[in-house]
């Protein structure tokens, strides 16, 4: 009998075979690392729902499709993506491609705009694919740096633009805030038109001693965008570390976001919501590492599902057996406004120490009929009443974001596309 070889060519060798003569933007500095996340994709593909931190998470879509990485030179307008009132330095990358005729920020923050700083090497582990695709094909490459004792007042606002049909964007973003540092970061996600696009964004922060980062992430994309981004957070001791995900439009979204205790005394808060409708998928996995005692962390996700929606919440709190003193506490609630919206959750924790406070909990249900009823014969009309109730439900989470011209603009984004009342 004649042997068969195995010709079966995977959807990940597929999927990179368009991209085979594009150097990666780490090249230069890193080509270790970009030869690690070369071989890395020899050996994963796109994980199914079989895995189970893919369980309900469908990667086939962006498996499947012909993406280019397209830097795109036309002038692109970026004065409707600007946020009123934040009066900050700002950063733009268009496809992925960091655009310094679009950007205006100073070099006060130590910013660079290469990749060739050995003192900001980036470290990621290439443990999915989406990391390794990152690595071995980065379109661009960004240090945000701020030196020690060094507050700054104003944002800097990193604004994330897809341009073109089929573009691929796989940005990379450092932050390194050292010893008693002070910075607020606003990251947002934009298309120009509703385009297939895939926005495969890596952010890597460290947050050193007695130094505190704030980070909001504005994701308002459109139905057919593909977004995976990757948080990677290490917090020395004394620090703080706050982040606000604002899902607010998307076709398929995935936050991975990914937070390590690294010191006594820590603090970090992590609030989230998303309100996907007709057929988006947004899925928030988060992992909060507690390794060292007297830490405290404390997590509010809240999501509202319409139409053929798919949500999932899927957090993960790790107190290890030094972490004595821990103090953690994560909430997942949800409403769903219609029969066929679906949601899937489950925290989660793991604890080895004994002297700790943890708690986590999770409730989905339908909007409150007697609530409703109470509105109505107020005189609201049924879909004004629910959009009163959708706002008073996210409003805590909402009423977080201490930065009032991104809260102003997210409020404002979501009256716009007709999620909230105001």
């Amino acid at each position: 009998m004649e042997a068969t070889l195995n010709t079966t060519v995977s959807a990940a060798e597929k999927f990179i075979s368009s991209f085979s003569n594009f150097k990666s933007a780490l090249l230069q500095s890193q080509p270790a690392m970009v030869e690690r996340a070369l071989a890395a994709l020899h050996t994963q593909d796109f994980p199914t729902t079989r895995v189970e931190d893919w369980k309900y998470t469908r990667t086939a879509r962006i498996a499947h499709e012909n993406w280019s990485i397209i830097n795109a030179a036309a002038k692109v307008d970026i004065t409707p993506y600007v946020i009123p009132g934040l009066n900050a330095e700002l950063i733009v990358f268009v496809n992925g491609f960091l655009r310094d005729d679009l950007s205006a920020y100073s070099n006060a923050l130590d910013v660079s705009i290469k990749a060739d700083k050995t003192h900001e090497a980036i470290d990621f582990p290439c443990a999915n694919i989406f990391q390794s695709l990152n690595a071995a094909y980065s379109t661009s490459v960004l240090h945000i740096h701020i030196a020690k004792n060094k507050v700054r007042t104003a944002p800097l606002h990193i604004l994330h633009i897809m341009a073109d049909e089929m573009a691929m964007a796989q940005p990379i973003i450092t932050i390194h805030a050292e010893k008693s540092a002070e910075l607020e970061v606003v990251e947002s996600f934009v298309c120009v038109k509703d385009q297939k696009s895939f926005c495969n964004r890596l952010l890597n922060v460290h947050v050193d001693e007695n130094a505190i980062v704030s980070l909001h992430k504005i994701q308002a994309e459109g139905d057919h965008s593909f977004m995976m981004n990757e948080d990677s957070i290490h917090i020395e001791k004394n620090g703080r570390f706050n982040i606000n995900t604002l899902t607010i439009d998307g076709g398929w979204v995935r936050n991975n976001l990914n937070i390590s205790l690294d010191g006594e005394n820590i603090e970090t808060h992590l609030n989230g919501i998303f309100l996907p409708r007709r057929k988006q998928f947004v899925d928030n996995h988060s992992k909060v590492d507690h390794r060292f005692p007297n830490c405290n962390s404390n997590e509010l996700y809240k999501g509202i599902l319409n139409d053929n929606s798919v949500g999932v919440f899927n957090g993960k709190v790790y107190v290890q057996p030094d972490a004595q003193k821990t103090n953690a506490f994560q909430s997942n609630k949800n409403v769903l406004l219609s029969n066929e919206a679906q949601m899937n959750t489950k925290p989660e924790l793991e604890i080895y120490a004994d002297d700790v406070k943890c708690s986590h909990g999770t409730t989905t249900g339908q909007m409150d009929d007697s609530a409703l009823f109470y509105l109505k014969s107020r005189g609201l009309s049924d879909e004004s009443a629910r959009k009163l109730l959708s706002t008073a439900f996210v409003n805590d989470v909402i009423s977080k974001v201490d930065n009032e011209a991104v809260r102003e603009y997210v409020i404002t984004e979501l009256v716009k596309r007709d999620l909230l009342f105001v």
